[in-house]
């Protein structure tokens, strides 16, 4: 699909060329006739040129329609008409005519005089394809110009914000307002070349007026406004819409994209006619900070906005507060969702606090797409999605198009490469403290320090291991020391020496359990470690405990513990229950959960059940499964019981059999405990029962480390630094390797390349001088990216330049008129990779904004900036010289005229979609309303472009 367009914006390119082409050596050929009988004698007896005809005569044909109602009109054009009689009577030759002037900065090819059709046009395809490649330059080197904007934007400060506890948060928010950005630096950078090219032209023709410049900014302004969004309209996915949510930007926006025309055409052709005053002049540049000053007025609900267009919510508290239209349009647009909570740590924080909430929701969803992950992965992968999700500036796209355009891969790839960077840079912060072991003297410890045995085990293993420097040879002793156990008795002692030669980081030792055949209770023994070899530090735990649980009784069955601390991401957790003093013969726990301040079936799943313990076995688990709900501050706990225990029956484990002893405990149980003899005190301690701890309480929360992975990652979240470079070796390697584009950001097609096209790899050798030459340009790591700002912006000025000179040349050859050249030729080249950028953002951002919204604040920017700081320039050079700056209204003024009813129309069309009921949306809706409307702005464009030309060649006189 990407091709398909690109292919069709290249024919229509080639047909417009043809045609232009055509008329304009129909032109020349007319005029050769015509000198065949004009009798020429000097050259020198006017004083006036081509282009001051052909103003005459504009002025002539406006006092002829009455436009002039002044008394001394009629005279003072008759005295113009006389002077351009005699000028057409005394012409030049006709080659002296269509003879090109010096440019700036391209050599003029020579010879100028007496050329042929043919030759013509060879010249005007040579510098047809120039310029297509000078486009394919300026494109490349204005990407690494909006790489520089976005790190010079993306610039943070730190804030300290308080928590819902009062606690104290650091959180990195963005110093750049992001209207002001998008209208300043943003606009500056995708709209460079053509307010350059202005700024320039002034220059290149001593500061007179030129069409190439404003002709250029007039033509791009219509293509944008009409062609890139009714591209946008039709490819938003079926049954997707998009809507513009920072409206009131918008109306402030198109309110002055619409006004910067007009405004043009008042200075031109209504205020002082072919005349720009200084005041003219700089009242336009200055309507440039006014845009911007208001859009951020409007976006920020300052002065009368804040009592403009307010909606009324009920917070979590239960109060009533006011609510951004805008917010609340697009949480409408989403589905139900939890509101908002307005408090004095402002929209920084709460921006922040959502981002969380998003990652922590990415998170819940691929624990649940891939329950086998580690978190680790979950993270990267989280971290990846929100990279990729999260709102990108007009330079993230601008960047993607032309990346894609020219083989140099997906930026979508380093975004993954990113998000594993960020979580391995984050784990190495957090567990920092944990490298400074090594510096530490070599260690030894029993590992684990506690031994749970049976008395009819036999012998156990006990393992000491040493850490730290591994490289020496050390040494330590052991020795085990009674407890209420005692050696001889219970264990056979044993004492020592443990060698650990080089390399060596452990060492194993066996213990003996003596068995009897008398009930007891569990009984413990100690094991130490002393006397360790030089260099040597002995580490907690040096003192292992050994427990051995005696199999002669039925048990005891307790919890290990009464609180347990789990995180909500465990997904399944095993509760121990324990089983001591005894582990003979089959028995029945039962046990079930209770809510405390957890809920059942919204915090973790309800059990109900019995464990069954067999002869010797000392442990079992209970099941827990802990349910997700995305709280990033989620503290709540449950309960779990244990209920009283009972032997299995119907078991002959050993002799006598459960029955039988049951019936001999009850018996005793119904003695006095006076009477209760030794034996049968030991009888009743062979009945299974409960310990203490039969009721342990659960409690679900996140674990610090994971809040603080959380907090750092979300503060990373920030894709400028995807699209920056940190090194020239990182430039010139990106430069020199063909990298296969995604082509799902186009097609609907999930399976991602893993080789490169043919037509990248075509792209990428066409584009190689490019890529390789601006590798040069110093990465945006330096300096903040002002270094690259500065490079950047220079760099393009120079191929402005030659863009410029290529483009005069182009219709000199061709005999077009530079404002035809201008309004097709350079505008279209200079809007591609916009076109193409804001397919990207229609299809996957959330909103318009970045289709709709950045149409007409470039447009406005343009205007005032790129007509403004030239015209300014110039008119302040003639003043000082006590001249005026003459500008020909002609077919700019024009242009400028039929654009503005145009864009009005275009305007209405995109403010009726969003309010009819059965579209609601600026982008997308049903199939056949977004193309009637996509039709209805082709239409616009290509009927701008046909009055444009038709009345640049004086078939339309207006």
């Amino acid at each position: 699909m990407q091709l398909l367009l690109k292919s069709i914006f290249t024919c229509a390119l080639f047909v417009i060329f043809v045609y232009a082409t055509a008329q304009s050596l129909l032109k020349v050929q007319e005029t050769e006739a015509r000198q065949a009988y004009l009798n020429v004698t000097s050259s020198s007896s006017s004083n006036l040129s081509q282009d001051d005809v052909h103003f005459l005569s504009r002025r002539l044909r406006q006092a002829t329609a009455g436009e002039e109602g002044e008394e001394g009109a009629p005279s003072q054009m008759d005295d113009e008409l006389e002077q351009m009689t005699k000028v057409h009577a005394e012409a030049p030759d006709a080659e002296e005519l269509r003879e090109c002037s010096e440019g700036l900065v391209l050599p003029l090819w020579m010879p100028q005089r007496n050329i042929s059709v043919g030759d013509r046009l060879v010249r005007g395809f040579v510098y047809f394809v120039l310029l297509i490649y000078l486009f394919v330059g300026v494109s490349i080197i204005a990407d690494r110009f909006m790489a520089a904007i976005e790190a010079i934007t993306s610039i943070e400060r730190a804030v300290v914000v308080k928590g819902p506890n009062n606690t104290k948060q650091v959180m990195h928010v963005r110093i750049w307002n992001e209207t002001v950005a998008n209208l300043t630096l943003m606009a500056l950078g995708s709209s460079a070349p053509e307010i350059l090219l202005s700024v320039i032209e002034i220059y290149a023709k001593d500061f007179e007026s030129g069409d190439l410049g404003p002709g250029t900014i007039v033509g791009s302004a219509a293509y944008n406004l009409f062609m890139i969004i009714a591209v946008c309209m039709i490819w938003i996915p079926a049954g997707e819409v998009r809507r513009i949510r920072h409206l009131r930007v918008f109306f402030v926006t198109a309110l002055f994209s619409v006004f910067a025309y007009v405004w043009l055409w008042l200075i031109l052709s209504v205020f002082t006619p072919g005349v720009i005053l200084v005041w003219e002049a700089i009242v336009t540049l200055l309507f440039f900070p006014l845009t911007v000053l208001w859009a951020y007025i409007a976006e920020r609900r300052l002065l009368v906005y804040k009592y403009m267009d307010k909606n009324y919510r009920v917070n979590k508290r239960g109060t009533v507060v006011a609510g951004e239209h805008d917010q609340v349009e697009m949480d409408a647009e989403k589905g139900p969702k939890q509101p908002m909570v307005t408090s004095a740590r402002g929209n920084d924080a709460e921006a922040f606090d959502e981002a969380r909430r998003e990652y922590i929701t990415l998170l819940t969803e691929l624990r649940q797409k891939y329950p086998d992950a580690d978190l680790e992965q979950l993270e990267m992968m989280a971290q990846e999605q929100v990279l990729a999700r999260s709102s990108k500036s007009r330079a993230f796209y601008r960047i993607q198009a032309t990346r894609k355009m020219v083989g140099s891969g997906n930026l979508m790839r380093k975004i993954q490469e990113r998000a594993h960077s960020d979580l391995t840079e984050v784990k190495a912060q957090l567990h920092a403290g944990d490298d400074e072991e090594a510096d530490d003297p070599i260690r030894m410890y029993f590992e684990p320090g506690h031994y749970t045995v049976m008395e009819n085990c036999g012998e156990f293993e006990v393992r000491v291991v040493r850490r730290g420097d591994i490289s020496t040879y050390a040494s330590v002793e052991y020795e085990t020391q009674d407890g209420t156990a005692s050696a001889g008795t219970d264990f056979v002692g044993r004492k020592g020496l443990l060698s650990f030669p080089p390399g060596v980081d452990e060492q194993r030792f066996r213990i003996e359990v003596i068995d009897d055949d008398v009930f007891e209770e569990d009984e413990c023994f100690y094991i130490r470690l002393f006397n360790p070899s030089e260099g040597v530090k002995l580490a907690v735990p040096m003192i292992a405990t050994v427990m051995i649980l005696d199999d002669d009784h039925a048990g005891i069955f307790a919890f290990t513990d009464s609180v347990f601390e789990i995180t909500e991401s465990v997904g399944r957790f095993e509760l121990k229950v324990m089983r001591y003093s005894g582990a003979r013969g089959t028995v029945i726990v039962p046990y079930w959960t209770e809510n405390d301040t957890a809920t059942e079936s919204k915090d973790y799943e309800g059990a109900r059940g019995e464990l069954v313990f067999e002869n010797n076995e000392s442990e079992k688990f209970i099941d827990l499964f802990i349910l997700e709900e995305s709280s990033y501050e989620k503290d709540v706990s449950f309960k779990v019981h244990i209920g009283e225990p009972r032997l299995a029956p119907d078991s002959t484990h050993y002799q006598p059999t459960h029955d039988e002893l049951a019936a001999k405990i009850k018996e005793v149980e119904k003695k006095p405990v006076q009477d209760l003899t030794e034996l049968d005190r030991i009888l009743l301690l062979s009945k299974p029962r409960n310990g203490e701890l039969t009721t342990a309480y659960v409690r679900i929360r996140e674990s610090q480390e994971f809040k603080a992975t959380v907090d750092k990652l979300v503060a990373k979240a920030n894709v400028s630094a995807v699209l920056g470079t940190s090194s020239w070796k990182e430039q010139f390697k990106d430069a020199l390797t063909v990298i296969p584009a995604d082509e799902s950001e186009f097609d609907n097609d999930d399976e991602e390349e893993e080789v490169p096209s043919c037509f990248s790899y075509v792209s990428h050798f066409i584009c190689l001088f490019w890529k390789v030459l601006f590798a040069f340009v110093p990465p945006t790591d330096i300096c903040g990216g002002y270094v690259t700002f500065v490079v950047s912006i220079f760099v393009i000025g120079v191929i402005t330049a030659i863009i410029g000179d290529a483009a005069s040349y182009f219709g000199c050859a061709l005999n077009i008129k530079d404002s035809v050249t201008a309004i097709l030729f350079v505008a279209l080249g200079t809007s591609i990779p916009d076109t193409f950028a804001s397919m990207i953002a229609a299809k996957h951002d959330e909103g318009a904004d970045n289709c709709i919204g950045n149409v007409t604040g470039s447009n406005a920017v343009n205007v005032f900036l790129g007509i403004g700081l030239a015209w300014t320039i110039a008119a302040v050079y003639h003043s000082s010289h006590g001249m005026t700056f003459n500008v020909e209204p002609g077919t700019i003024g024009f242009a400028v005229a039929l654009f503005c009813g145009e864009a009005l129309i275009a305007i209405m069309l995109i403010m009726f979609r969003r309010w009819h009921k059965g579209i609601g949306a600026e982008l997308g809706g049903p199939k056949v309303s977004k193309y009637i409307s996509a039709a209805i702005l082709v239409f616009l464009w290509v009927f701008y472009v046909v009055i444009c030309i038709l009345e640049a060649y004086d078939v339309i006189r207006v």
